[in-house]
């Protein structure tokens, strides 16, 4: 179905694109950091699992629509922003006296996975990079062009998923130096300070 040269082309493009930190790089950071590898590997297979709504999106021409009315565009871009802040503000916020302190909230690998998918599927210029870079690889002369499209997409999705999983194990490395007393509290609201600088960042933009 693909040229191959064109394919490790696209590979090459994708996985120096996937390793360009940017947002989804820091949320996985932020849940490692905060509370260990398994949160960090759930809010990554959230992110994949948001991106390829993406991609179904793309390849069906969802994208298009929402790119075309800028209206809905910005709707989805301050909803997800608006998520973004409200994570940040959530945990810059929660308690950290006492035996709080001692033993901060955890959240549920469940909650963490949907929040990841959350997260990138309210971010509408993921949408449009996928309606960017995808059809730069597909060729209709070599079959179903959604189909290729689809196909693209999974592959960029799966390499950026194995990125983030590198992410992780380099993050959960670290996490011993923010567990205890200060250094702990002073971490998240770090996490929450980024949440909302990404969200602000989002709303901007």
């Amino acid at each position: 179905m693909f040229d191959s040269d064109a394919l490790l082309l696209f590979i090459a493009a994708g996985l120096l694109l996937n390793l360009t930190p940017g947002p989804d790089m820091l949320y996985v950071i932020a849940r490692t950091l905060g509370q260990g590898r398994a949160a960090g590997f759930a809010s990554a297979l959230g992110i994949g699992v948001g991106c390829f709504a993406h991609i179904l999106a793309a390849a069906f021409g969802l994208t298009a629509l929402l790119s075309a009315v800028p209206n809905a565009f910005d709707a989805v871009r301050l909803v997800g922003a608006a998520y973004l802040v409200w994570l940040g503000a959530k945990q810059i916020f929660a308690r950290s006296d006492g035996a709080a302190a001692e033993a901060p909230q955890i959240s549920s690998l469940g909650r963490i996975f949907r929040q990841g998918v959350i997260t990138n599927v309210l971010n509408p210029k993921v949408a449009l990079f996928f309606l960017a870079f995808l059809p730069q690889f597909v060729d209709p002369a070599r079959g179903d062009a959604a189909l290729q499209f689809l196909a693209l997409g999974a592959l960029f999705d799966v390499n950026g998923m194995l990125v983030l999983a590198a992410v992780v194990l380099a993050a959960s490395r670290l996490r011993g130096l923010f567990q205890v007393g200060r250094a702990r509290q002073m971490l998240e609201r770090m996490m929450g300070a980024a949440f909302i600088g990404l969200g602000i960042r989002l709303a901007w933009k």
